[in-house]
């Protein structure tokens, strides 16, 4: 029989109040109140709280406060990865984001969701999720949402205070609730 853990990270309904599980994002909240606490003149100390709390951290990153999540060790980001002022992590399935990215002020990446039935969903006892995963050079605007089980090709951007439910290829620029191409990105790599 699967633990609620392993449950959870198979993107199956599992029970969101397991004692594990509320010990693990105990642990996860105290390194973020941590991280937020350093401010941005000691960067860092900062990273040495990013590199605690994620997954994986590549070369050069930096994280502005006041950053949330609910485990970290689900976040893997390549290199020279930025995050701006207030961005939101829920990550209770993996979140992958490759080399060179950057998520502007207040993006929101969402894995988990709640199950459709009343039932399931009364205070928010039980969830699902779906990894979410960034390609490399990816750019989120200001404010946008990426909601679960979406991938990002390379070369990516999506406009500000979009809201991104379905996932997309390559060298294209989306926007819009829900998003959309609005164009190829010219600037290939």
């Amino acid at each position: 029989m699967k633990t609620k853990k392993e449950k959870m990270l198979a993107g199956e309904v599992f029970k969101v109040y397991d004692p594990e599980l509320v010990r693990e994002r105990r642990y996860a909240r105290q390194l973020v109140e941590r991280l937020n606490a350093v401010g941005e003149l000691n960067p860092e100390a900062r990273e040495e709280f990013v590199r605690q709390l994620f997954g994986h951290v590549g070369k050069g990153c930096e994280v502005h406060p006041q950053f949330k999540c609910d485990y970290g060790y689900n976040i893997y980001v390549g290199d020279d990865f930025f995050a701006n002022y207030d961005c939101v992590m829920l990550d209770v399935s993996p979140i992958r984001i490759g080399n060179h990215c950057l998520l502007g002020p207040r993006v929101q990446l969402y894995t988990v969701n709640h199950p459709l039935a009343p039932q399931l969903r009364r205070n928010g006892a039980y969830g699902q999720s779906k990894d979410i995963t960034l390609g490399n050079d990816v750019w989120i605007g200001g404010g946008a949402v990426i909601c679960p089980g979406v991938t990002l090709g390379n070369n990516v951007i999506v406009g500000a205070g979009s809201v991104v439910t379905k996932s997309f290829g390559d060298n294209v620029i989306i926007a819009g609730n829900p998003a959309r191409v609005i164009k190829e990105n010219p600037h290939k790599e």
